[in-house]
């Protein structure tokens, strides 16, 4: 099954993340998410209080939201280190030809 979802594409990837993330829950014998208030499903508004396959579904959209929303989180976070190794790179650059401008004003005679 690994070697199916690495050859797999990101959504189906994500979808059976969230697959694999859902049946976590559903396996720990509290009862499954969006089973119903009392039944270990919790309220969490009235489809998912209401439980059965509506109040499943719930549960798995609420948790791929959760799951979409970490990884925007994660890539932008990404994204925020690479500029400042950028920006690091740069203010190295600046201070090397600052000391290059430094050493012929002083060697000088």
């Amino acid at each position: 099954m690994n070697i199916y979802l690495a050859k797999a594409s990101k959504p189906l990837c994500s979808i059976n993340s969230i697959a694999m993330s859902f049946n976590r829950y559903k396996n720990d014998g509290l009862g499954n998410l969006g089973s119903g208030a009392g039944k270990g499903g919790g309220g969490g508004g009235s489809i998912r209080e209401a439980g059965g396959a509506m109040g499943e579904r719930e549960a798995a959209n609420e948790e791929e939201y959760f799951y979409i929303q970490q990884r925007q989180q994660v890539d932008k976070i990404k994204k925020d280190i690479e500029f400042r190794k950028a920006e690091i790179e740069k203010n190295f650059d600046e201070i090397n030809k600052a000391k290059v401008e430094l050493d012929k004003i002083t060697k000088k005679p």
